[in-house]
């Protein structure tokens, strides 16, 4: 069977060009280590999937490690991307302390740290380059001053016929710089405004940014303080859907009984606003992978960067949130 010339040298070409694709596909840019804490809420899937999708995007070699929500995992993760020699560590601390030694490592080895999403409290401010994420303090702020705002607007009244709005709170994770963050901002926004003697923190407690302890907390609350309770305010929406359902299985209505503002603005939260179920939520956006890798490549390509990257956040309510929903990514 004879071949001709032109058909070899088309076949050759067409297979030159396959190895040529595959060969760019194999070639990452640069190999990225990152430490995600776990998937404790839709937020966080939300987070890792698209940090992901724009390490692809960015032609990044990912190294990922999930920590399960444990400081010592995160540690392990960070010191095997330093023997990996990876050309930079990104990770999300799960809690602000405690990372100054394996930080002195990476430094020691050459590799810049970049932070996501929450803070981090170290003695040497040159131990990481750069954090992208968000602002806490400000979501903290934003979520009381919602709050006032809809108390002055309804002239809402406290349920038991006293002369005080009673506020319960949802906390994050002890440690964790969101609920730090969050807590101070509300605290300095109640405490500045001109209507503070309205209002009263009856209880505040942690449920650890998880569904099935904002539940569990809120039934605490509600044994307790029942008929007491005017406004929840909760440090994510996870949370803030776990008592939804504590508060409808006590026999009272989330949302008209019992004020609901949450933070993060995922769309479960956007469903519970739309069913008449939720009052209120902060942004916290979770979709931060372009900027951080972004901002990756300038550091390994010598630029210089701001140490703090924000993304844009807003404020939804019942007044927007059917509109918005259908253009939300998480």
């Amino acid at each position: 069977m004879r071949i001709s010339k032109t058909f070899m040298a088309v076949a050759l070409g067409a297979a030159l060009a396959t190895t040529s694709m595959f060969a760019q596909a194999a070639e990452p840019e640069y190999t990225i280590g990152f430490s995600q804490i776990g998937a404790e809420s839709e937020w966080r899937t939300a987070n890792t999937n698209d940090v992901k999708a724009a390490a692809v995007k960015h032609n990044i070699d990912l190294k990922f490690s999930d920590a399960q929500q444990k400081q010592e995992n995160q540690i392990k993760a960070i010191r095997t991307f330093i023997a990996q020699k990876v050309d930079l560590i990104g990770f999300v601390p799960i809690v602000a302390t405690g990372w100054d030694n394996i930080l002195r490592e990476a430094k020691r080895a050459k590799i810049p740290v970049m932070i996501m999403d929450r803070d981090l409290t170290v003695s040497d401010d040159s131990l990481y380059v750069a954090k992208i994420g968000t602002d806490s303090y400000a979501e903290g702020r934003k979520a009381f001053d919602w709050i006032d705002n809809y108390v002055t607007q309804n002239n809402l009244k406290p349920r038991n016929g006293g002369d005080k709005l009673n506020i319960v709170i949802l906390e994050g994770t002890v440690g964790a710089s969101a609920a730090t963050g969050r807590s101070h901002g509300f605290d300095d926004a109640l405490n500045e405004s001109p209507n503070k003697g309205r209002y009263n923190i009856l209880a505040s407690q942690t449920g650890d940014f998880t569904r099935a302890k904002g539940q569990e907390v809120m039934e605490s609350f509600l044994k307790s303080y029942r008929d007491d309770i005017d406004i929840l305010f909760s440090q994510n929406d996870d949370m803030a859907l776990g008592a939804i359902q504590a508060i409808e299985a006590a026999g009272l209505k989330p949302s008209k009984d019992i004020v609901i503002v949450g933070c993060d603005a995922v769309k479960g939260m956007f469903q519970a606003m739309i069913d008449g179920k939720a009052n209120a939520t902060v942004e916290c956006n979770p979709l931060q992978g372009d900027i951080f890798f972004t901002t990756a490549k300038k550091i390994l390509n010598g630029e210089k960067v701001e140490k703090s990257v924000y993304v844009d956040e807003g404020v939804f309510d019942t007044t927007n949130a059917k509109e918005a929903f259908a253009t939300r990514q998480y």
